[in-house]
């Protein structure tokens, strides 16, 4: 079962310096644009709030503005003063670091035995106060606190939607390559707190979260009868989503949460089907003689892109369901597989297979502007972060005797740049990893 954070509460106010919108942006679209430099003090500490726990809030706040390529943590040791949350910061001792960005912090233990953390940021060049925050949480919220903030920042400074409050679920696999165990798993979206969802008894796969983070649909191969299932988050009871009459795979939750689409097989043929949760109604959405699968939801819950070989090889085509139209997208070289559209609608992620070697790509709902963002040996299931401005997947490597296979889990801007690893545990290879939206 998913030990839920309790965040209690966050509210936004002003200092007592008046609040003011400064220019200071981050260039977003750049993908080599020059990172902007950040300098996060050192946080106070108030009535008992505990050093370690502001020493874990500002790491976790500054690697997770690192990770995101778009910003340079100054060096603390460069820091040229101390300011108090109360005080003006010198400006010109500031840029003379080449800082141009200045987080001051305060954590305060409050009288029920919470935390409050209280934060500014300040444009140095502006020489002006650009956010001002507080958030209230439980003490066992301390990295959760740290996430928020970062996004706080992040959003200030970018204009887009934060992805750092956020996990990641996927399969955990282990054990010798002829006898591996696939568990599913879920962690933050640094790496932090992996904890296993489903046991080593069932074979499980391709999980994604519902769009309210209460539960989880999945695959599983219960009793070796593959069909999917539900996972409530908060109970961690698992349910069978229905008695379809036959294999059933690829799930995924509508926009709304009311409604999963998946593939079906019935007499050797596989379409894309659509369950209405709530009604317990099931309606199939493709037809003919082709297989059609890894279906997709538009933000909208008005399209669905999936893969099909409906035109001789394996493509993406999109599902009109208003009309029930089916347009192909694909016509690049290769194959076409696992669509997965981004939240702000205006991409679709892909993963291509030419010339031996897999891909993981967008490009817009048309098929147009193609833009591979890396190739391997083999890669797949791409997922998108809250705010479409990176993209989670797997990528499976081999080693020199081509006997064992590490599988990672990576995550890429949309520029293609800042690809990195998300660590897992020694002796433990990620596949399938799905990004969730924000935290409630």
């Amino acid at each position: 079962m998913l030990k839920r954070i309790l965040f209690v509460a966050v509210a936004v106010f002003v200092g007592v310096m008046s609040f003011a919108r400064a220019e200071l942006k981050v260039d977003i679209v750049a993908g080599a644009a020059e990172p902007v430099s950040i300098a996060v003090q050192k946080f106070e500490t108030v009535a008992g709030a505990s050093a370690t726990d502001a020493a874990t809030i500002r790491e976790v706040v500054e690697s997770d503005l690192k990770r995101s390529g778009l910003f340079h943590i100054v060096n603390h040791d460069a820091f040229p003063e101390f300011v108090k949350m109360d005080a003006m910061p010198s400006f010109k001792s500031w840029a003379a670091i080449k800082a141009q960005v200045l987080v001051q912090s305060k954590l305060t233990k409050t009288k029920d035995g919470k935390y409050q953390l209280d934060f500014y940021v300040w444009d140095v060049n502006g020489k002006e106060q650009i956010e001002a925050q507080s958030l209230v949480a439980s003490k066992k919220s301390v990295r959760r606190l740290g996430h928020i903030m970062a996004d706080a920042i992040y959003e200030r400074l970018t204009g887009e939607v934060g992805y750092f409050d956020t996990q990641i679920v996927f399969i955990a696999e282990t054990g010798p390559i002829d006898a591996r165990t696939k568990r599913m798993a879920i962690m933050d979206q640094d790496g932090f707190g992996m904890r296993y969802l489903s046991d080593d008894k069932t074979f499980v796969m391709s999980p994604h979260f519902s769009p309210n983070m209460q539960s989880i649909v999945f695959l599983s191969y219960y009793n070796d009868d593959p069909m999917v299932w539900i996972l409530d988050l908060n109970t961690g009871a698992q349910r069978r989503l229905g008695q379809f009459g036959g294999m059933n795979f690829a799930p995924r939750f509508s926009p709304d949460g009311t409604r999963v689409a998946l593939s079906l097989v019935k007499n050797g043929i596989t379409h894309i089907y659509e369950y209405d949760i709530e009604n317990n109604f099931l309606k199939q959405l493709t037809s003919g003689d082709s297989i059609d699968t890894s279906p997709s939801y538009s933000p909208d819950g008005r399209k669905i892109a999936f893969n099909s070989d409906r035109s001789g090889s394996q493509q993406i085509h999109v599902l009109d369901l208003d009309t029930g139209a089916v347009e192909r997208i694909t016509y690049g070289a290769g194959r076409y597989a696992t669509p997965a559209w981004s939240p702000d609608g205006q991409f679709i992620a892909f993963t291509k297979m030419a010339d031996d070697t897999f891909y993981v790509g967008i490009m817009d709902p048309r098929g147009k502007n193609e833009k591979i963002l890396a190739g391997g040996w083999f890669m797949e299931a791409p997922s998108w972060a809250p705010g479409s401005r990176r993209v989670v997947y797997y990528e499976t490597e081999r080693t020199g005797d081509d006997i064992e296979r590490v599988s990672h889990i990576r995550s890429v801007d949309i520029t293609g740049q800042n690809i990195y690893d998300i660590d897992l545990p020694d002796g433990v290879n990620g596949l399938e990893p799905t990004w969730s939206p924000r935290l409630p």
